[in-house]
């Protein structure tokens, strides 16, 4: 019986029975090692990251805020992430018989978020690591940083920075194989099992997608730098290689246009891009709107009429001057700066942030005539040489970042803009409320302060009828004395041009610039006052009218219509374009209706300025209108009588005679009009 009985358990161990029991319970056992260490690592990983981000970023404040925003980047939604995750993780600990069918729930549930933040990481981990060489470049400042962290965190060792950057990535990569653990010692009838196979399935996506999108994104960051080269740079990076491939796109783009190879449709692309232009084009318009607006701000600033002496005694006047002093010197110059600070800067940094995206998208197109090309040559010839592979998949990374992120830029962007003209609106709001505040006690002190606002508006409307009536009457009695209008001088050596020009378009096409122009845009001509052009379109691409399209006769482009006056030809100009070119129409030969010439003016005279005159050149003198001048001869050197030399404060040189005119003898109240 004792040897029955010893006998026994040994038959019952080495049957198979026994040996399946003996397997599952060691599989059960690694597999519970196996849980515990995905807890414990999580544990250790997540103290680590908020040591980081707490301590070590804390303590590194002799570094740039731009350093410490890409060498950490975004570590703060990393902890928030996957400190949630932790926690659901812990929770799973008091249902031991479900835990693992728990956590392969928790990946699952996990999965978008855990890309969304590590991929933002991975991404500019490369810029990170390029600022810690940077920074062992310099001793005294890697031996401070290297202070710091082995004093938070000594297993860091020689490493220092490098050793805690990569241990996101080293943890997300990690989460796949921790799971597969997990999964080879649990057996495959269990219910856990095939969620731990999606689990671990969707965590090598996670991997997968983070490499991918690093790698559009290092796509993107080589094209999307906006350099600004000169022509002679640009002309120094042309070689063999780069003319070769200019060549063949331009080839790929003529066959599509002339319809002998298909053009690929990206109409989901189309769509964004037709947007983000637009958006571009409202921050650019609104931009240009803006600058001219605080030039005319700038302008009015500097204009003060209470400064001036306005000949009228006490009462309101000195209550406008008051206030008006007083708004000159805070309120509107507060205004500029806040407008300056929250609209017109915030503006210039939205322009540029789109300046990135737009040349990627110009990237874009090369590319795709690029993949275009090896397309059709993979379906001839079967294959392509790695550069050509290369090339399409350049594109397809281009395209699929462009695809994926347009649509949040150009939500963020028409937000940004939309907050820029809320803020342009409430700064105007609160000046006016500014405005009528500090008035407020000046206004109640004015005329007519009494009067219901109807009757106000009556009086001020009667007011405005007297003083028009008396303007028009004052101007009609005024165009009595003055002499007509005069044609500004042409500009030394135009005589030429101005042939050529009206030969070309005849006089009715021909326009004198009033004033200097500085051209803002890319079509834009700078032309100085003087200068003769002919209009080639009332209107730009737009339908603008206010801009013209105009020839100066070596280059064309969109001048202010209102800097533009009629020039009237002259008759030795209209004889000498009849005397060289006869064929053309008579009609052209007859000059407009042109003011009698203005007699030369007796020599050592005092006469006036009718019109004001910028000097050009230092044998000239400039003029303001009604400024009192001194003829001192009536001609030039030559003795021609259209230019004289006057003398203005004390300066000497030459004025068109057409500016000038007998001064009328003053009366007690000003000119002395005729009846």
């Amino acid at each position: 019986m004792a040897e029955h009985g010893t006998d026994e358990p040994s038959s019952r161990t080495g049957s198979p029975d026994g040996e399946c029991q003996v397997l599952e319970d060691r599989s059960l056992l690694h597999q519970r090692l196996a849980v515990r260490e995905l807890i414990d690592t999580e544990v250790s990983y997540l103290h680590m990251l908020q040591l980081c981000a707490s301590d070590i970023r804390s303590r590194l404040q002799q570094l740039p805020q731009g350093d410490l925003d890409v060498l950490f980047s975004n570590i703060d939604d990393v902890i928030e992430v996957n400190n949630r995750f932790l926690h659901d993780l812990q929770e799973t600990e008091s249902r031991e018989e479900e835990q693992v069918h728990l956590i392969g729930n928790l990946f699952l549930k996990f999965q978008e978020e855990l890309e969304r933040v590590y991929k933002v990481y991975c991404a500019s981990y490369d810029q990170a690591l390029l600022l810690v060489e940077a920074y062992r470049k310099e001793p005294e400042l890697q031996r401070e940083i290297q202070g710091i962290i082995e004093t938070v965190v000594p297993q860091a060792g020689p490493s220092g920075l490098s050793f805690l950057l990569v241990i996101p990535l080293q943890r997300i990569t990690k989460y796949p194989l921790l799971l597969q653990k997990i999964l080879e010692n649990t057996v495959p009838d269990a219910s856990a099992y095939p969620v731990l196979q999606r689990a671990a399935s969707a965590l090598q996506d996670v991997n997968t997608n983070i490499n991918e999108y690093k790698r559009r994104k290092e796509v993107a960051s080589k094209y999307t730098k906006v350099e600004q080269l000169t022509l002679r740079e640009r002309l120094a990076r042309l070689n063999t290689h780069t003319l070769s491939k200019k060549t063949t796109r331009l080839s790929q783009l003529l066959k599509q246009e002339a319809g002998l190879v298909p053009k690929t449709e990206d109409k989901e692309f189309d769509d964004l891009e037709e947007r983000f232009h637009w958006v571009s084009l409202c921050v650019t318009e609104m931009k240009n709107n803006m600058a001219v607006y605080l030039d005319n701000l700038e302008a009015f600033l500097r204009f003060r009429p209470q400064e001036y002496d306005l000949d009228i005694p006490g009462g309101p006047v000195v209550q406008y001057c008051s206030l008006m002093r007083e708004l000159q010197l805070q309120a509107f110059p507060q205004f500029k700066q806040r407008l300056e600070g929250l609209v017109w800067q915030p503006l210039c940094s939205l322009a540029k942030a789109l300046a990135g995206p737009q040349n990627l998208i110009k990237k874009r197109l090369d590319k795709l005539l690029d993949f275009e090309r090896v397309e059709e040559k993979l379906l001839e010839a079967g294959s392509v040489t790695y550069e050509e592979q290369e090339a399409r998949h350049t594109y397809q990374a281009l395209n699929s970042l462009l695809v994926a992120e347009l649509p949040q830029l150009n939500q963020l962007a028409m937000h940004w803009l939309g907050q820029i003209l809320c803020t342009f609106v409430g700064l105007q709001r609160d000046l006016a409320k500014h405005v009528l505040q500090r008035a407020e006690g000046s206004l109640a002190q004015l005329p007519h302060s009494h009067l219901s606002e109807p009757a106000f508006r009556k009086l001020v409307e009667d007011t405005l009828g007297q003083t028009g009536h008396q303007l028009r009457s004052f101007r009609e009695n005024l165009d009595k004395v003055l002499p007509p209008p005069a044609t500004q001088p042409l500009l030394p050596g135009a005589e030429r041009q101005v042939q050529a020009l009206l030969s070309r378009y005849g006089p009715e096409k021909l326009y004198q610039v009033t004033s200097n122009i500085s051209g803002a845009g890319t079509l834009d001509l700078t032309l100085p006052r003087g200068q003769i052009v002919a209009l080639l379109q009332n209107k730009d691409t737009k339908g603008n009218s206010s801009r013209w399209l105009v020839d100066t006769g070596g280059h064309r482009g969109y001048v202010p219509a209102g800097k533009l006056e009629l020039y009237r030809v002259t008759p030795s100009q209209e004889e000498v374009r009849g005397q060289e070119w006869p064929h053309k129409d008579s009609r052209h030969l007859t000059p407009e209706p042109t003011p009698a010439p203005v007699s030369s003016v007796p020599v050592v005279t005092q006469v006036v300025a009718v019109y004001p005159f910028v000097a050009r050149s230092s044998h000239e003198v400039s003029l303001q209108a009604g400024q009192l001048v001194t003829v001192l001869e009536a001609q030039d050197k030559k003795g021609n009588p259209e230019w004289s030399l006057v003398e203005v404060n004390g300066q000497r040189g030459y004025v068109p005679s057409s500016f000038l005119a007998r001064a009328p003898s003053p009366a007690p109240w000003g000119w002395s009009l005729p009846s």
